[in-house]
């Protein structure tokens, strides 16, 4: 992992603010070192600049606060919602097109809120390639 970490993957200020325990299990923590590998890495390579994670991996409790569906795949550090540098709807576009344009092998491909943040997501057994605009 060259540009991201877990603890990054791992960080949320809705957690912090409403003390919930957000720490990955083991296989949570693989799942996240394989998004990163796979998907977040090489994007930031290709970007030239900073990806902010706004959301990774979420416990059940998270999960239910922010709002996010049952089976989300970041309950199994298999998601990330992130945003460009600067965090604009233009530069969140230039990683949704990039994304396409590399080839990585995603799962989901989301574009949130008109290009808000883009979700994106990897499972090593479901590399379905789904673009999605919610």
């Amino acid at each position: 992992m060259k540009y991201f970490t877990i603890k990054e993957l791992c960080y949320s200020k809705k957690a912090k603010e409403n003390n919930i325990y957000n720490e990955p299990t083991a296989v949570v923590a693989d799942n996240l070192v394989l998004l990163v590998e796979n998907i977040l890495d090489p994007l930031r390579q290709a970007y030239g600049k900073p990806i902010v994670v706004n959301s990774g991996y979420r416990s059940k409790s998270l999960n239910r606060l922010v709002g996010g569906v049952c089976n989300s795949q970041h309950l199994e550090g298999k998601a990330a919602d992130i945003v460009g540098t600067p965090k604009t709807p233009e530069e969140n576009k230039k990683l949704f097109e990039l994304i396409k344009k590399l080839n990585l092998p995603f799962c989901q491909l989301i574009d949130e809120k008109n290009m808000s943040w883009v979700h994106v997501s990897y499972d090593k057994n479901n590399i379905k390639k789904q673009v999605l605009k919610l």
